[in-house]
């Protein structure tokens, strides 16, 4: 035995209107199709499901007996397809991103407060975590997409380019008293060329850090590859560091958010200006939602003003 829902609804239309061509109307099929799914349903079945006659279609005692079961199974089958079907929307509608500490606490609240005021009706969630862990996340479906410096793809996952930023030097500055509200205005971002970091003291991210090898390489071209320097796991740390006046510390322009909190002055590093890829990485062969979609577009009009 088989039973189809097409035919165990049919069967609960004629028996709730006691009547074929009523019943077809409200099932939207024509009546003679409506016949056919209950004498199929009756074959199967191995008994009559209704008595006809021309004035009234009752049911049979094995129909009445059929009822209530017909009628659990299909009132079960639609609660759990509206409940699949609100989950399916929620999980639409819900944007997981996965970034490192200083991209989630100075570059994704405004992108976020901009995407958030045209699109109320997605959720978002944010998980703050290193590298490694947003390659995890994104990975095992833990979240939608990771955003940071990947400079190669992980095993299955696909890396695209959503941003440009360039290496700066962060200094301290000494204290000054203010005298104006000027005083209060977060510096402008200068240029200084490598050649500046010759005599500089040095602190940075552990050697192993990607970010950091692509800064020794270029150290390298003044002397200063080999330089033992004290070295931090975070960029946060590496500039509260700075401000306290450890030393001079090289980092992407995506930090400099961070650095305006702080008293520090920040110079773009030219001679050469070194660009660095900022990427979004996503599950290779994942579904990407409209959700996702119109978080790129935000975030790759926002980049641009946060590193500069």
């Amino acid at each position: 035995m088989n039973l189809s829902t097409r035919q165990m609804r049919a069967f609960l239309q004629v028996a709730r209107l006691g009547n074929f061509t009523r019943a077809a109307e409200q099932a939207h099929i024509t009546q003679a199709g409506l016949s056919i799914l209950i004498r199929e349903m009756e074959k199967q079945l191995g008994c009559r499901l209704f008595d006809r006659t021309t004035r009234v279609v009752s049911l049979t005692p094995a129909g009445r007996r059929l009822l209530p079961v017909v009628e659990r199974l299909v009132t079960d089958l639609d609660d759990v397809a509206a409940q699949l079907g609100a989950e399916g929307d929620e999980a639409r509608q819900t944007l997981r991103i996965a970034a490192t500490p200083l991209v989630s606490s100075h570059l994704l609240p405004q992108v976020f407060t901009t995407f958030r005021e045209a699109h109320p009706q997605v959720s978002l969630r944010l998980f703050d975590a290193d590298l490694r862990d947003v390659e995890a996340m994104v990975a095992a479906g833990d979240a939608d997409m990771g955003l940071g410096f990947f400079f190669k793809a992980a095993a299955g996952l696909e890396r695209t380019p959503v941003g440009r930023f360039h290496l700066m030097r962060v200094m301290p500055v000494m204290p000054v008293m203010p005298s104006t509200d000027a005083a209060d205005e977060p510096p402008a971002i200068g240029t200084a060329p490598w050649s500046t970091l010759r005599t500089a003291e040095l602190i940075g991210l552990p050697a192993g850090n990607p970010i950091q090898r692509v800064i020794d390489q270029h150290l390298a071209t003044i002397g200063r590859a080999d330089a033992q320097r004290p070295t931090f796991n975070f960029f946060g740390t590496l500039i509260s560091m700075v401000e306290a006046g450890f030393g001079t510390a090289v980092m992407p322009t995506f930090a400099l958010a961070a650095c305006r909190r702080h008293r520090v002055r920040t110079d773009v590093l030219v001679k050469p200006k070194i660009g660095l890829d900022f990427y979004r990485i996503a599950k290779r062969g994942a579904h990407e939602t409209e959700a996702m979609q119109a978080f790129v577009a935000t975030l790759v009009k926002a980049l641009p003003a946060l590193s500069r």
